[in-house]
């Protein structure tokens, strides 16, 4: 700055940041007409986009630097009230930054009151040194940031994550190209856009192993095992499988094609299922087994729950899926499941010619 001062006669060419206002922003009202609303909704959803995964990029960079948990749902609180807030007195939309975080970082802050401070120090600099940021280089001023920056920088990570994983490499690939290349906004939309695919594509096929009856050999207790783990035997009338993720519109279709594929090729038509790891079950997953229990019903089968956790029960008993199929449909225990299934839909006289014989009332 001293130099720029001195030489700023003799010298040419050097780009300055510029006088910064001596004076505080005016108050303002912002402008809820619905014209501003519909011409800048499109920008405003990228920069509230925009600011919230830089606030929580920053939080995780300097947390796993510090050993800090973070919550990222306060996060968003503050900076949605803070936003809320400084558009009455003429504020630009405000997130985290990643050279005041680096720079706090570095300095040895501990506590929130370091932005505070800084805030002060902002402020007595506005009102009376705004003047002498006529002198500070543009070259001086993006140095200090991109070093600040470049340090903040996680590259290990950035090998991991191209070495390890895939769809989390193409996402970092593409979201960073496009950063480059293409707007702003367009570049936070397809790196979101890119992570619900992958996610989509992930949680749309969930594992559906068959299940089946094992006696432990010290105990005598009995216990589902999934079959690819233990070729133990199953019973030729009953089909017990596991749906080992949540049941929503991106995975019902699989779910469908794996209880088709028991009906058409192995003529199995009461099918119980543990849902013990099911974690959710929208209205599209709802619809889509009632369908599949009238299917099975017409066969004079259908089809019966176990172990399902008590908030999705209590969604699904609100949405009236437990009425459509019926309350005797739906189990705590396997036991229990089993021996009414076994009593009201299976054949005896198949069972009493059955070589497997799986089940305990299979003896009585």
């Amino acid at each position: 700055m001293l130099f720029a001062y001195f030489l700023k006669d003799t010298v040419e060419g050097i780009a300055l940041v510029g006088e910064i206002p001596g004076n505080l922003p005016p108050l303002s009202s912002p402008d809820f007409s619905l014209e501003t609303i519909k011409s800048l909704a499109p920008e405003a959803f990228a920069v509230a986009l925009l600011g919230l995964i830089e606030a929580v990029s920053i939080s995780r960079a300097v947390a796993t630097k510090s050993n800090q948990r973070i919550n990222s749902n306060q996060e968003f609180v503050g900076q949605g009230i803070s936003n809320i807030i400084g558009s009455f007195f003429s504020s630009y939309a405000g997130s985290g930054s990643f050279t005041r975080s680096g720079i706090n970082y570095e300095a040895g802050a501990k506590t929130p009151l370091s932005a505070i401070f800084a805030a002060i120090f902002l402020l007595i600099i506005v009102l009376l040194i705004a003047p002498l940021t006529a002198y500070l280089p543009v070259a001086a001023m993006g140095g200090i940031i991109l070093l600040v920056a470049y340090n903040l920088v996680d590259f290990h990570h950035i090998q991991i994550i191209l070495r390890s994983n895939k769809s989390e490499a193409a996402i970092l690939i593409v979201t960073f190209l496009s950063t480059l290349f293409l707007e702003l906004e367009f570049a936070i939309y397809m790196g979101v856009l890119l992570s619900l695919v992958f996610f989509l594509k992930k949680t749309s096929t969930p594992e559906i192993p068959t299940m089946s009856i094992n006696v432990d050999n010290k105990t005598h207790k009995r216990h589902l095992i999934n079959i690819q783990k233990k070729p133990v035997k199953q019973c030729p009338q009953l089909k017990i499988i596991r749906i080992d993720m949540s049941i929503y519109f991106g995975s019902i279709n699989h779910i469908q094609d794996r209880i088709s594929h028991i009906v058409e090729n192995e003529h199995i038509y009461p099918i119980m299922i543990d849902a013990s790891r099911i974690n959710f079950i929208d209205l599209a997953g709802i619809e889509a087994l009632v369908s599949e229990n009238s299917i099975l019903k017409k066969h004079g089968g259908g089809l019966y729950f176990v172990g399902l956790k008590s908030s999705v029960y209590e969604f699904i008993a609100k949405s009236s899926f437990i009425k459509s199929i019926g309350p005797d449909h739906f189990f705590d225990s396997k036991g229990k499941a089993i021996s009414d299934i076994y009593h009201k839909m299976l054949d005896r006289d198949m069972c009493r010619s059955c070589p497997s014989q799986i089940f305990k009332e299979c003896n009585e």
